[in-house]
This record gives C-alpha cells, structure tokens and sequence, in this order.
C-alpha cells in the first residue's frame, strides 16, 4: 500500500507514471475490499470504477474541473484518493464519512447524489454555468447504464445536445448491458481516433471540400460504417459526439481517450465497459449479493445468515405471491428494486405477471394507473424515498381518478446507514394530504399482512408503509385477512394521558405507557383517522400525544381534523416526531434514541409536558 499511501489529492496522482497508475489502481482495489468487508457498504459498483476513477482524476483538473458521480454509490474510490482514505473506517456511521458524495465533506464532491439519473443534468447546469462565468473547465457526468433508464436522463440530454460550445463529458459506466465488450487493440485504436483532433477535423473537412451532393453521401457512409461498430445513433441524434464502448479497466485506453476527448468543444459521450466487483471472484460471480453487504471476511466471503426474524420486506414478497395465487388481476411493478423490495419470488411464480420498469419511477405510477383504468389490480412496490420522485403522477394520474392501486412502502422512516437522502420521513406528510388516499403503517409483522391485505382489497389509491429491517418477531399468520377501515385500538389502558402511536412507534410507546401508566393506542390508520377513537380518548384523558416516525411538519399531529376530532374543545396536545431537519446516517436505533423517539424518550417528553403550565390547545371544531 506504500504507492496509495502517497495520494492525498489528485495533484500526486497526477505526477505519476503510467506503470505506477495499474499498481495504483491495484493497491487501491485491495484497500476499497479490506475496509468495506470492516464497515459495510456499497463493494461490487466501487470494485468497478477503480480504473475510470484513476482516469477521470488523473486527465482532469479536480475540482477545478466539476465530476457529477451519478447515484454516489460508485465513489469509494474518489473519496480515497481526494483525501478521504483514513476516513474510510468510519464510512456510513454516524459523524463518519456518507456513503454517497456530500458536497459539505469534501471540494471534490461537486453535486450530493444518491437517488439515480440526476448527473447529467447537474453537470449540463455546471457547464453552462462556466460558459455564462466564462471560466474554463470542464464537467463531467459519470451516469450507470442502469440510471439511463430514468426519464430525467433523457430530458437533460435533449437540453445538452444544443450546445456546441460547452466543455462537457457524458460517460456511461456501462457494467451490466449486453453490448458485446471490447477487445484487442483495434478497439482501442478505433476509440484513439475517434475521439481524437484528426477524426474530428476530418469531419469538418469534409463539409468545405465536398460538393452537398457528396458530403451527404460521405456523411451517411460515416453514419453507416460507425453505426456497424458502435451503438452511436440515439445519442448522436442528441447531438453527443458518441466514442467507444472502451474497456473501462484498460488505463492505456482510458487515459488518452479522455484526454483527446478533453480537447475537443461541446459535449461528448464517452462509452465505457467495466465489471462489477472486477478484481473480486466472489463480487464478480455475484455482484448482486455483494452489492451492499454488511461486515464479512473478504477471504472467506458472505456467509448465509443464521436464521433470523422476518424483516418486513419478507413480510410484503410473501403476502405478494400469496394474494397473486387467490387474484390473477394482481400485477407486480418494481422500478429496478426487485431484490430490495423482495419481489424474486414473486417474479419466479408469475413472470408474466412481473414488470420492472427500471430506474422510473414517474412511469411506474402511471403505468400503474393505465393497468388499473382496465380493471388489473397493480401493486406498485416501491421505497418511500423514491416514492417521492413519482409524487405529481400519484396525485394526477392515480389519485384525481381514484384509480385502484396499492403502494407497498418499504424504508419507511429513517434507515440508518444510507442516510438523509434515503430517509423516508416524509412519505406520513406528502400521502395524508391527497384526496381519495388510505394510508396505513404497520406496527408489526402481522399487522403489515393484514394492512396490505386491506389496501389492496380497498377499491381506490391505498399506501401501506413499512421500516427497513426485521420487526419484534411477532409472528406472521397464513390467512389473508384484512383490518376494518379506519379502525385504530387500544394496545394498553392506563390513567391521564393518552399516547396514539403510528406504526413503528407503538413499541417504544408501549415502553413509555409502562413506565407513565398511560393509555397506549395503535391509531393503524393515518387516513382516514380514527375521529371516534381520538374523541374517547379525549374525553376521558387530560392529555394526548401523538408519536410517528415521520416528518413533524405537516406530520400527522398537524391535521386540522385530527384537532377537530377533541373532545372538549379545550384539550393539551403533545406532538412527538422527527424534527425539521435532514437526519444524517448513523445507527438507526441511536438516531431515533437521539430525536427522542424510543421508550424513554417518548416518557421524559411527555413528564416534562407534565409538569408546565402551557395555554390548552384551542380546537377550531368549524
């Protein structure tokens, strides 16, 4: 490691010999797999950009020179090799390094990414930026081919390809598509010339030295003959000049392909070949399971786990194929997340009942919603973090015709490791306040079940939200039963104060109503609310605090017919939630510890409540 341990920022890289780049990129591919098998985190997409890293840093002026890492869980190796190595034991933890970029940790992290198929545009932004400041440098976006698949990638590319005049990069990271891979040096001198001053200036050329009749023959011939060799069309029609597919771990093609590439005016598209978990045998036969692992023996590799409790996400693929084998109108819909939302299964049983739609998350809702106008049952499965990119087609397409599709939930709340971005905190906020919607989070295993049994059968938009990870065990019951509409209940009877818990928070407030000896509800539904249980609870308690793991603005203690619901019209009402701010990554545990929403947190609140003399809440019942 005495090479790596020489690279502080990208300045010593580039004072380095092409020989001294592979042992680099070596050393650097062994140190990325020693300290994620310590941490865990993102290891077969990092093992995969080792050489690209190398590249981009080395022919470019970083930061001076902006690169947008599309998705970020691709950028072990930047954050490495800009100063961030000694850091890297403390990767996703709380106060440690993000896992994806973050542009207050570090000059080189241009643009925060970690949803997917935001780089193109950010770095198109950047570069106009530069011409409008007229700075000279360059942008660089380094998208997957998994993100091309969003619709925002294609927006942003239809807006790039107009301007002939920018310093900017486009390069896809292109690890699982089957574009047959490069090989030999003919590929590596076609990539050279074309990407280089003479290939270019023999384009030009052509346009002053020909006849039109000719040079448009000429042209199409180029076309042709380009076309034959590689997938050029669709993005030269955008008006990206395309080069490649080039071997994305061959330093002696990436480097002066990216340096010719970095002479020439408006924007490029640089097409690169590269493997995940190259380097690692066990990555690469199984990139999909080395995607994110947690903490393993790099020489022993990922062990089957021992038998655990049921995380919920089991809980939903489950009850998917069970509900599919009683209802052949239920249709599965995945954007690109179907081992993260626990599909395989289901896909296996009905694949003609399966669709992922890739990283799109705006088509899958109103995919969704064309299924539903002919009478299918779709079920979108989706993160509530990505649920939020789909917001305006879930109120226009599905909602507005109260359209019958059913949303499985999964990472709802906070999710520890992955941080804010993937946090789904405010999913409660955004769903509550849209006409025709049932909303719904679960408490428990069985209840996740029963609540995704009574969406789905609920004739109209109906969201069930869930956590990420394994619940108290509770266990899961066969049948496909479903829970009265809008129906909460009385988990715990006590004295004075009342606590209406939403899902995942009826636990720590079963642990709070033990030690206050107060009345702990499990309210089920967020909407429609259950008004005749808050108004008993009401009358006969003489405080009521609402506790979700959600946003607290606009949160479910903030409905005005939640207030309209209290009887008296005088009444103390104790909001408890997640504070308004972005939460970092960390132990989720801790954090919810932190904001006060575990058992003792939940029961100092509300003895702290207890003891001030504040104004009675003054419900507006009109």
């Amino acid at each position: 490691m005495d090479l790596l341990k020489q690279i502080n920022d990208p300045a010593a890289l580039r004072s380095l010999s092409r020989a001294e780049l592979k042992t680099l990129a070596d050393q650097l591919r062994t140190y990325l797999l020693e300290s994620v098998s310590k941490t865990g985190g993102h290891l077969s997409s990092n093992l995969g950009t080792v050489e690209l890293t190398i590249a981009l840093h080395y022919v470019f002026n970083t930061p001076e020179d902006r690169i947008v890492w599309d998705v970020g869980h691709q950028t072990y190796p930047h954050k490495i090799l800009t100063g961030r190595r000694d850091r890297m034991p403390t990767l996703r933890q709380q106060h440690g390094l993000s896992g994806f970029p973050r542009r207050d940790e570090s000059a080189y992290d241009t643009f925060g990414t970690a949803h997917s198929s935001t780089s193109i545009s950010a770095a198109l932004g950047m570069a106009l930026a530069a011409r409008t400041k007229k700075e000279d440098r360059h942008s660089v976006a380094v998208i997957g081919d998994g993100a091309m698949t969003a619709g925002m990638v294609f927006e942003a590319l239809n807006n790039t390809g107009i301007y002939d005049d920018i310093k900017m990069l486009v390069v896809l990271n292109d690890n699982d598509m089957s574009i047959s891979p490069p090989v030999g040096a003919l590929n590596r001198y076609l990539a050279r010339l074309m990407s280089g001053k003479f290939y270019a200036a023999a384009k030009n050329m052509g346009k002053s030295v020909l006849p039109p009749s000719m040079f448009e023959i000429a042209k199409r011939f180029e076309e042709h003959a380009k076309g034959m060799l590689v997938p050029a069309t669709l993005f030269e029609e955008f008006g990206l000049n395309y080069i490649g597919p080039i071997d994305g771990h061959d330093l002696d093609s990436l480097i002066p392909t990216l340096q010719n590439l970095k002479n020439l005016d408006g924007p490029q598209f640089l097409h690169v070949v590269t493997k995940k978990g190259q380097g690692y045998k066990m990555a690469e036969a199984d990139p999909v399971l080395y995607h994110g692992p947690g903490k393993f023996n790099p020489t022993e590799g990922i062990k089957p786990a021992a038998a655990s409790k049921m995380t919920y996400t089991q809980v939903f693929g489950d009850w998917l194929s069970d509900m599919a084998a009683v209802d052949e109108k239920l249709i599965g819909i995945t954007p690109a997340m179907r081992e993260g939302s626990g599909m395989v299964k289901f896909e296996q049983k009905y694949p003609e009942r399966y669709y992922d739609v890739g990283i799109a998350e705006q088509h899958a809702v109103t995919f969704a919603a064309g299924l539903a106008c002919e009478g299918l049952k779709p079920v979108v499965a989706i993160y509530s973090t990505f649920l939020q990119r789909g917001y305006d087609q879930l109120i226009h397409d599905v909602a507005l015709q109260n359209l019958d599709v059913t949303f499985a939930l999964d990472r709802a709340g906070l999710v520890g490791a992955d941080g804010a971005t993937h946090a789904g905190n405010y999913d409660l906020a955004f769903l509550r306040c849209i006409p025709n919607m049932v909303v719904m989070a679960a408490s428990d295993e069985n209840e996740c079940r029963q609540m995704l049994t009574t969406a789905y059968r609920y004739t109209g938009p109906a969201a069930v939200r869930y956590p990420r990870g394994a619940g108290a065990g509770v266990a899961v019951a066969p049948e496909l039963t479903d829970i009265p509409l809008g129906k909460g209940e009385i988990r715990r009877k006590g004295k004075q104060v009342a606590l209406l818990a939403f899902g995942t928070m009826v636990a720590p407030a079963l642990q709070a109503g033990e030690t206050l000896n107060a009345t702990v509800a499990n309210m089920r539904f967020i909407k429609p609310l259950d008004a005749a249980l808050v108004a008993e609870l009401a009358a006969s308690h003489d405080l009521l605090v609402t506790i979700e793991e959600g946003c607290v603005m606009g949160g479910v203690q903030a409905q005005r017919w939640l207030k309209r619901s209290l009887q008296p019209e005088l009444l103390p009402l104790l909001q408890l939630g997640l504070p308004d701010q972005f939460i970092d990554h960390g132990d989720a545990q801790q954090l919810l510890a932190q904001c006060g929403l575990d058992g003792e947190g939940i029961a100092a609140s509300v003895t702290q409540r207890l003891g001030k003399t504040e104004p009675r809440l003054v419900v507006n019942n009109s």
